[in-house]
């Protein structure tokens, strides 16, 4: 078997959205994924479904693998033939030890590619409102890893030329050697009054931003008991802060939110939520997937030439629908005739991006909405198509029956309960790390209720203090019948107007128990 390849890629230094175009693409192809604690979890999502995924994250307290352990598995996944992708924070040469694995591969004779990361050093700052140069302060920064080699017996930092040597000084990694660092600084020139900023968690929500002078930086960071990791940033560009700082006032900020919706549509409420400063965390609760019935929608596509009326009530209703017709060779003309409805904006605007016109849609989207709209629309004996959800409510085919209508009830595509990532997320829920859990439809409250329950039975209570967003009024009945306390119910039934409502959420802060 010839040997794989191996993609040192940098992930930035946390904000999913500041991977490269090449990183991402590089992702989608993986067949290893191999990443750190740094790495966003959203960046995993984009790797394959069959990928492995492999945790090497290190602590300040534990390492899962030694570095030695991490370069012979890189090593040992290419030479199955695999596609490795290192997923790296920051940047894999920035003090990430990328140097070291690709040395490794390359004694190995293994092909591999370094893409590089935004680092930490210039990103994390600038999250916090600071610049790392400004021609009002300085013309040049330094960065410097905070931690050597604990085996070293000699620095290898000239601190009298680097206290010198620029006007900003950036130290990774170094919260423990903080005293050292304020030491070593002060003791070559730096003045006590400089200004401090230690950043941690930069460019997520857990964000939290320290400022002081070299003199009392140290006292403030054991009082606030401020915890690594951290960038710290030393220099008169701190004073730009209260001016500059921007991330820390979007809507979202320091709110992490919880995406129950089918893996195909999560991106579109996650990268809303991202864009406002939260972060997205992608449970899919549905998997969609073909009918176990395919027979009665292939039965009902080969005479699509009967119906008065074709209604669509979702987004996959009307992807299903299209992508079974395109496997059948059957062209849409055949449904000339027909009259287009659909439940929601998006549905809508599916089917316009198919090029059909939607004749009616009502201004409430729900069922009843939809047959109060359609009942001065339609005649008694008129054919109606009704593609949709194997778990899809009655309402709508009964109450079409009223009118006199035939109505075709076709399941386009089954439901299914994701159980994959449920004990992830129930120790995320335990440690208070998700703030607000939303659904789109009944049937993510049920399978994420379901989902719950295979790996918690005390999942009434890690849910709890958590605040729970729905997308209308239909879903919001669901939760609540199955236990779930509501705090915001959206006034339009769409993505939008549930974003609407996670701003308007007042932030609940959680404690490590999940209550507070």
């Amino acid at each position: 078997m010839s040997a794989g390849k191996v993609y040192l890629v940098g992930a930035g230094p946390g904000d999913p959205g500041l991977i490269t175009v090449k990183g991402l693409e590089t992702i989608k192809r993986a067949d290893v994924l191999v990443y750190d604690r740094l790495a966003s979890p959203r960046l995993l999502g984009y790797a394959p479904e069959e990928a492995e995924r492999i945790y090497v994250g290190k602590r300040p307290d534990r390492h899962t693998l030694r570095q030695e352990e991490i370069n012979e598995l890189l090593v040992r996944k290419a030479k199955e033939g695999k596609v490795v992708v290192r997923l790296k924070g920051g940047d894999p040469f920035v003090f990430g030890r990328g140097g070291e694995e690709a040395e490794t591969l390359a004694e190995h004779g293994i092909p591999f590619e370094v893409i590089p990361g935004i680092t930490s050093a210039i990103a994390v700052p600038a999250y916090a409102g600071i610049p790392v140069t400004h021609r009002d302060f300085n013309a040049s920064f330094v960065v410097v890893t905070g931690h050597e080699r604990p085996e070293k017996t000699e620095s290898s930092i000239d601190w009298e030329h680097l206290a010198r040597a620029a006007e900003t000084q950036i130290f990774l990694m170094g919260v423990g050697n903080l005293p050292f660092i304020r030491e070593q600084l002060i003791r070559h020139g730096r003045s006590p009054d400089t200004p401090v900023a230690l950043i941690r968690w930069g460019t997520r929500v857990e964000q939290q931003t320290l400022t002081g002078t070299l003199g009392d930086i140290v006292e403030r960071v054991e009082r606030a008991n401020f915890q690594p990791p951290a960038v710290i940033v030393v220099g008169e560009v701190v004073k730009l802060r209260d001016t500059l700082k921007w991330f820390e006032g979007k809507p979202l900020f320091g709110k992490r939110v919880l995406v129950t919706r089918a893996r195909s549509q999560a991106s579109a409420l996650s990268e809303r939520i991202e864009a406002l400063g939260g972060e997205a965390i992608e449970f899919p609760a549905i998997r969609i997937t073909r009918p176990a019935r395919q027979d009665l929608l292939d039965a009902a596509l080969s005479r699509l030439e009967d119906y008065d009326w074709v209604v669509f009530t979702s987004v996959n209703g009307v992807r299903c629908f299209f992508r079974r017709l395109r496997e059948l060779n059957l062209d849409i003309r055949r449904m000339a005739k027909a009259k287009v409805a659909a439940i929601g904006p998006q549905t809508a605007e599916a089917l316009m991006g198919k090029g059909l016109q939607v004749e009616v849609q009502p201004g409430e989207y729900r069922a009843e909405a939809l047959v109060e709209a359609m009942a001065s629309r339609v005649e008694p004996g008129e054919n109606v198509l009704l593609p949709r959800a194997d778990i899809a409510r009655k309402v709508l085919p009964r109450e079409l029956e009223r009118f006199g209508l035939k109505v075709t009830e076709v399941d386009a595509y089954d439901t299914r309960v994701g159980t994959e990532d449920a004990g992830e997320v129930a120790r995320l829920l335990e440690e208070g790390a998700i703030h607000v859990i939303t659904f789109t439809s009944s049937s993510t409250v049920r399978n994420f209720v379901q989902a719950l329950r295979t790996v918690r039975e005390d999942w009434k209570s890690l849910v709890a203090p958590v605040q729970v967003a729905c997308i209308g009024p239909i879903t919001a009945r669901t939760a609540e019948e199955l236990g779930l306390e509501v705090d915001a119910v959206a006034e339009t039934y769409t993505i939008d107007g549930l974003v609407d409502v996670l701003k308007r959420l007042p932030h609940r802060a959680l404690s490590k128990e999940g209550s507070g």
